[in-house]
């Protein structure tokens, strides 16, 4: 049995030391979402303190696109194969970030070996499934409870998904947060040609076009003005038919994305799946106020300074779009990817002697 190296959850100091971190996940790179960019801009952080991170991601294996959500690849590896890169890269750390088929080889290898390891709680699984499945949440909770609690640490983004997980039996929970590129998310970001010719106020929806985001619930308000959707997604096609009066820019990033949440009036955050909600802080960065439903994600984030929070969007909308937006931007300013890192690297589970043997 390996040993644990202590590193308390509480603490919130840097961690200066070199390790060999290995991260195991399901989403990433051609996807783009809140979490692969969350694992992009970390392992870049990471290598730049001169941490050697390896990632175990879809793209090293055969892959099957997933049932209904035809863009996302599942990995399909060679029985051994991911237990084959770990042991090669004998890492220092494993952190397994999402509940997927690579994250459960990558689990099932690890606790066979009593190897500690840490996971995260990126989106809420049960509810995400049940929309797509029309299968009861608590079957899902059952697979989340088992996938997470052999895990030293379970890494979690705000505190009302902490209270949940301890409700279901998950108690081993470390806070990590998220932060903005504030070298792109600005005020100053210039708007997109399309806003010129659009109705005020300006609502944006920004993230993935899926059936999970609760997109047409934001298209399906009444509030005057001009509806925009940027991203792309399964849904697409069927929303662009079902809401012609809605403008869909398709996806956009970088400053060309900051643009279109600076340009906007209010930015619409209508999911209830979320476990955060990056496009939130990096809307606020730009001094963008955030309407939103008043569940796990937004409850965390938007005060009344900065946004609004109802059970009906077109009011949530109206008390938005007065709110101070130079309050939102140094709002937006003070979440930190290194921060985030700090906390990332503070709650991984460090191994002593050599926990991997070829």
């Amino acid at each position: 049995m390996n040993r644990i190296a202590a590193i308390p959850a509480e603490d919130t100091g840097t961690v200066h030391h070199p390790r060999k971190i290995a991260i195991v996940t399901d989403a990433w790179l051609p996807q783009m979402n809140g979490v692969v960019r969350t694992l992009t801009t970390t392992c870049s952080l990471l290598r730049e303190r001169g941490h050697d991170v390896m990632v175990v991601s879809p793209d090293l294996f055969r892959s099957l696109p997933c049932p209904t959500y035809p863009e996302i690849r599942l990995a399909m590896p060679w029985v051994g194969a991911v237990g084959r890169k770990l042991a090669g890269f004998a890492p220092d750390a494993v952190h397994i970030a999402t509940e997927g088929p690579l994250g459960l080889i990558a689990r099932r290898y690890c606790a066979r070996r009593g190897t500690p390891f840490t996971t995260a709680y990126h989106t809420q699984f049960p509810d995400y499934v049940s929309k797509r499945t029309g299968i009861s949440p608590s079957v899902f909770w059952r697979y989340i409870r088992w996938f997470h609690s052999p895990a030293q640490r379970i890494m979690v983004a705000t505190s009302s998904i902490r209270g949940e997980l301890r409700e279901h039996g998950l108690d081993r929970l470390h806070h990590w947060s998220r932060g903005v590129d504030l070298d792109c998310f600005a005020p100053d970001a210039p708007p997109p040609a399309e806003y010129a010719a659009l109705p005020r106020p300006i609502q944006l929806y920004v993230g993935r076009v899926a059936v999970e985001k609760n997109i047409e619930a934001f298209l399906s308000g009444r509030y005057p003005g001009s509806q925009v959707v940027v991203g792309d997604g399964p849904s697409l096609a069927e929303l662009r038919n079902r809401f012609p009066e809605a403008h869909f820019l398709g996806r956009r990033s970088g400053r060309e994305l900051a643009g279109c949440y600076a340009g906007a009036d209010v930015f619409v955050f209508p999911s209830r799946t979320d476990t955060f909600g990056l496009v939130m802080i990096e809307a606020l960065a730009c001094g963008t106020p955030v309407a939103a439903y008043p569940v796990a994600g937004p409850v965390d984030i938007v005060t009344d300074a900065v946004g609004a929070l109802s059970e009906d969007l077109d009011r949530a909308i109206a008390a938005a779009v007065l709110c101070d937006r130079r309050a939102c931007a140094e709002y937006g300013r003070s979440f930190s990817w290194d921060a985030a890192t700090d906390q990332f690297a503070q709650g991984l589970a460090a191994l002593e002697g050599t926990p991997f043997a070829a």
